[in-house]
């Protein structure tokens, strides 16, 4: 399992919101590559930016701080979602040197652009499943829909997609511990590797989703905890390396 520090973008600066809202941010950083440098120096061996004016207005917003990044370490892998709804964008960031795409609400309202992707970038599409009480949510969280995220886990078991970052929306952002149970109940029901989001706060947080990693837990976010201090990046990868 790897931990992946999340570089959230609004505006160009590096923010963290609490439960997806926009106006409920806090900025960490206005230079998002000294930002995604100091992950590098820990030890990450991965980046997972989004870019959240994208996710809004369906389009990339924040895409100069994310070549920016790509270009300072282009070695490392970076997985981005936010704002990627056709094909021009995807080949454009693929292009750029991004590693993973992420597909949210996309992936939720027309699956098929899941499977071309897959048909076009093999092993570099991950869909992005947001979940309200086991419901999948789309549109920044938004939209409740009535799609269970099991059933479109499922779904893309076909299409060859990388894995699936899996956020609890209840506990993101808010430092409440990561919904290790749910998580570890998606794993088991679908053969797609699973990325733990939402929630993360400490080594406990960690511990619990490695006790559960057999299943097919393959990775977990952290943003909030990081940024505020509750949990030491480089311990928590040391800890999944001796794991």
């Amino acid at each position: 399992m790897i931990i992946i520090p999340a570089i959230d973008l609004k505006d160009g600066q590096c923010v963290r919101l609490r439960q997806g809202l926009m106006e409920d941010s806090t900025v960490f950083s206005d230079n998002p590559v000294d930002m995604a440098a100091q992950w590098v120096a820990q030890g990450a061996k991965r980046l997972h930016l989004v870019d959240l004016n994208g996710a809004f207005e369906g389009k990339p917003m924040n895409a100069d701080s994310v070549m920016a990044i790509t270009q300072a370490f282009p070695e490392l892998p970076v997985q981005i979602g936010g704002g990627i709804r056709n094909m021009e964008v995807a080949s454009a960031y693929i292009e750029a040197g991004i590693g993973y795409l992420i597909i949210g609400s996309k992936a939720v309202t027309h699956p098929q652009f899941v499977t071309e992707l897959c048909g076009e970038f093999a092993g570099k599409i991950i869909v992005g499943l947001d979940a309200n009480d086991g419901f999948v949510a789309i549109d920044g969280w938004a939209t409740k829909t009535d799609k269970q995220v099991s059933e479109l886990a499922k779904r893309f078991e076909q299409d060859g997609v990388s894995s699936i970052v899996y956020t609890d929306i209840a506990r993101d952002g808010m430092m409440q511990g990561v919904n290790v149970e749910a998580t570890a109940n998606l794993a088991k029901q679908t053969s797609i590797p699973i990325i733990a989001s939402g929630g993360i706060t400490n080594m406990q947080d960690i511990s619990g989703l490695l006790v559960e990693a057999h299943h097919g837990i393959t990775g977990a976010i952290t943003g909030r905890a990081i940024y505020e201090g509750t949990l030491d990046f480089a311990k928590a990868q040391k800890l999944c390396d001796e794991h």
